[in-house]
């Protein structure tokens, strides 16, 4: 269940971002829910923006209803707490148990993975419209923060070091106008749809119809291995086997607004 405490987050120190949309907390694994309202968007890039990626076109029109999204990534503590909980197995990252890495989002764990985790904490993993939404915020922009690239503002492969993934509440320069954190850089999130090249041609106004099968799950928003700014997009969709357990990919929760 969600518990009923809602609030906002303020700005602590100068800098860093102030969250100014409801939140709620998920009793069941702790994980802090933003709200993003009923409205509508413009799912899909714009022309030229894409670099030739035509799973992204046509742009077009969507209705959602409200939800709740994660502001976070799911980190590595609070995947440790479902493995206690469920004897679920363990990511393939190694260091995903030590107390530094604590605050990091889980990674190396696959879609049947991320479902499991989604299911044990009452919620789902984002349809691919959700995730978009979320990501561009109520502007409707290229990236979290605005229509420009920016590197400083991500976790990318030009500004990781020695490191590879960051905590989920870095960057607060990038959070999107949702009030997410992270949606581009860090991990890509693994998201519900099965991938389909051509997904949008024809799509309903409610969004684009998951397609019934496939091969590979969609996943979004970037990650710590990579620098070209493609990736990082709203709009951009990639895809895996859903048995795959990379070093990049992590997952976010959602839930219905009820």
């Amino acid at each position: 269940m969600i518990d009923s405490r809602s609030g906002m987050l303020r700005q602590i120190e100068p800098g860093r971002f102030r969250v100014e949309h409801p939140l709620v907390v998920n009793a069941k694994d702790g994980s802090f829910l933003v709200h993003v309202p009923a409205g509508a968007f413009e799912m899909g890039s714009v022309e030229g923006e894409g670099a030739g990626n035509v799973n992204e076109d046509p742009r077009h029109r969507v209705e959602l209803p409200a939800y709740w999204i994660g502001v976070y990534a799911v980190t590595n503590a609070q995947y440790l707490r479902f493995m206690a909980a469920t004897g679920h197995r363990a990511p393939d990252n190694q260091r995903h148990h030590e107390k530094e890495m604590a605050d990091h989002p889980v990674t190396d764990v696959s879609w049947d993975d991320s479902l499991a985790y989604a299911n044990w904490a009452g919620c789902k993993l984002a349809s691919e419209t959700q995730w978009e939404r979320a990501c561009r915020g109520p502007l409707g922009l290229v990236y979290p923060w605005g229509n420009a690239w920016d590197e400083t503002k991500c976790r990318n492969d030009k500004n990781k070091g020695s490191d590879q993934t960051n905590v989920v509440y870095g960057y607060a320069n990038g959070v999107s106008g949702w009030g997410t954190y992270n949606q581009s850089g860090n991990v890509w999130e693994w998201c519900t749809d099965w991938y389909d090249e051509s997904h949008y041609t024809g799509s309903p106004n409610d969004g684009p119809r998951e397609p019934k099968r496939g091969t590979s799950r969609v996943f979004r928003g970037g990650s710590w291995r990579y620098a070209d700014p493609v990736f990082f997009r709203a709009a951009y969709r990639g895809w895996y086997d859903p048995s795959s357990r990379g070093g990049g990919l992590g997952l976010r929760l959602v839930r219905a607004a009820s």
